[in-house]
């Protein structure tokens, strides 16, 4: 959930933990947007993905350039997703046209995560957390500024069904209908 240009100049030693319980990933404030460090933990597939980007390596970025010791270039997972192109021809196809899907960038990675954070039923807030958004107070609770408004598109519709349900069959119980299928020996419609 971090921007790329956090992640592509990862060191290894910004690297804590990762054979440990609690690994996680140090981003020192001259990369990060806002100027302060983020201490970002690392799930299991995270540590998975960075040990490999290590394995039988001895370079001290995490994801190096294939040109030297250097960390990739900002543009290497845009051209990796969407093609190389040079003077309007596409010299290398990208992930999503091998995929058939339609192009995207990294940074839009970062709202599918949030989305599926906020699908998972994880609060703003958490999520913002790890998208290193900055948090304003309204009436006594975090509410982030920019992660419920632009990054987490999740439509929480479990929790909607769920709303939806509940009232249904509460409208039910008071028209006294316990079979969702059966109508009121009443004459009672269930428009009414």
């Amino acid at each position: 959930m971090l921007r790329s240009s956090e992640l592509l100049g990862a060191h290894r030693d910004e690297l804590f933990d990762l054979d440990g319980l609690m690994p996680r990933f140090d981003v020192p404030l001259k990369r990060v947007k806002k100027r302060r460090v983020i201490k970002q933990p690392l799930s299991d597939l995270a540590v998975a993905i960075i040990k490999e980007a290590l394995r039988g390596s001895n370079k001290q970025f995490v994801f190096a350039s294939p040109l030297g010791d250097q960390p990739l270039h900002r543009k290497a997972m845009a051209d990796a997703l969407r093609g190389d192109k040079r003077n309007g021809k596409v010299r290398t196809p990208g992930i999503c046209q091998s995929l058939g899907l339609k192009p995207f960038t990294p940074h839009d990675l970062r709202r599918t995560a949030a989305t599926l954070a906020g699908d998972l039923g994880f609060d703003d807030a958490w999520i913002a957390k790890c998208l290193d958004h900055a948090a304003s107070k309204k009436q006594e609770q975090v509410v982030p500024t920019v992660t419920g408004k632009v990054y987490n598109h999740s439509k929480r519709m479990k929790e909607k069904r769920a709303v939806l349900d509940g009232v249904a069959a509460e409208l039910r119980r008071i028209i006294g209908e316990p079979a969702p299928t059966k109508q009121p020996e009443s004459g009672l419609r269930l428009v009414a």
